[in-house]
């Protein structure tokens, strides 16, 4: 048994802490408000695709220290202030950030000096149903690494520990593995802006094209930044190769085969989450992050440039807005 401490107890920080805690370790999360409340009252309980647990776990707005092991399992755009807030008592503990975009570790890093920090991307989905309950709608491998090379001793070590809870590997070229999920993070703003599953918005024809379109793009930004992709969820880099230089109508077998995977209990997305719980979105973060390192290239991006808008007026107006909006976009690029 180890001591786990976890950075952020919503979806993906509630499930690893419930499945870890299933295996026999000691695990302490932080949260705040009226999940914090229903944490300390009734634990954490998690449903779906891992079982019925109901985990009994220490927890407080800050860690209390101790830990041998932190997963920092917030959002993007709150990862800086979380990680400062826990710098006491995490700083010299080995840190392993769960997080889309790109620059989490980077983060962590720079905020923990001490500490040795690595990265793993998710592809699990789950839904935080209400305060201290997570419903997991997709089970899967997690990938655990850091920079461009091979897998290091640590970061094997860790994922074998991991793996105990939930399956998830160490792998090489983690950088490039996150321009892949950051690929896969594509089917989050469409869903967000329409307010749909995103089974729903894979399925309509209209949307599924607009999704197609913000992914090609994003292939076509890291290409130029000279991404070599991860092999990720059956995509490696001469299959994204070959998709950026796909037509549209023919490209969209790639949406089409990660909605396959998924399976039909609706899926709404980490930003849609955002938006219901009446929290900022990570949007930024991810179409947002591709037209930044698209201006970085020389490119435009403006199929991720406008879907960044949507969803920050979805923010603003607190509704979701009708699917034409969105499939207007590629008729104005």
């Amino acid at each position: 048994m180890v001591k786990i401490g976890i950075i952020g107890a919503g979806a993906l920080g509630g499930t690893f802490a419930a499945l870890l805690t299933r295996a026999g370790h000691e695990v302490e999360v932080t949260a705040r408000g009226s999940g914090l409340e229903a944490i300390r009252t009734d634990g954490i309980r998690l449903s779906g695709g891992y079982g019925e647990v109901h985990a009994r776990v220490t927890a407080s707005e800050r860690l209390t220290g101790g830990a041998d092991l932190v997963l920092v399992c917030t959002k993007a755009q709150d990862a800086e202030a979380a990680i400062t807030a826990n710098r006491d008592a995490v700083d010299g503990t080995p840190v392993v950030v769960v997080q889309n975009g790109l620059d989490g570790v980077a983060i962590a890093s720079r905020l923990l000096p001490r500490s040795s920090c690595m990265g793993m991307l998710s592809i699990i989905a789950a839904n935080y149903t209400e305060p201290g309950h997570v419903r997991v709608t997709t089970t899967a491998d997690s990938y655990l690494g850091r920079g461009d090379g091979p897998a290091d001793e640590e970061c094997v070590r860790t994922a074998r520990l991991l793996s105990e809870a939930v399956p998830v590997i160490a792998i090489a070229g983690f950088r490039g593995a996150q321009w892949t999920k950051l690929v896969v993070n594509m089917l989050n703003a469409v869903p967000a802006i329409t307010g749909r599953s995103v089974q729903s918005v894979v399925d309509e024809p209209s949307l599924r094209v607009v999704v197609t379109a913000s992914m090609r793009e994003t292939v076509r930004v890291g290409i130029a930044k000279g991404v070599r992709f991860g092999a990720l969820q059956g995509m490696n880099d001469r299959r994204l190769r070959l998709f950026a230089r796909l037509p549209l109508r023919l490209g969209q077998v790639l949406p089409w085969s990660m909605r396959r995977r998924m399976g039909d209990r609706p899926n709404l997305g980490s930003t849609q989450q955002s938006l219901r719980r009446g929290q900022p979105t990570e949007i930024d973060f991810l179409n947002g992050a591709v037209v930044r390192e698209a201006s970085v290239a020389g490119l435009p991006a403006p199929v991720n440039a406008a879907l960044t808008a949507l969803v920050h007026e979805v923010e603003a107006l607190g509704r979701p807005l009708p699917a034409d909006r969105v499939v207007a976009v590629l008729h104005r690029n």
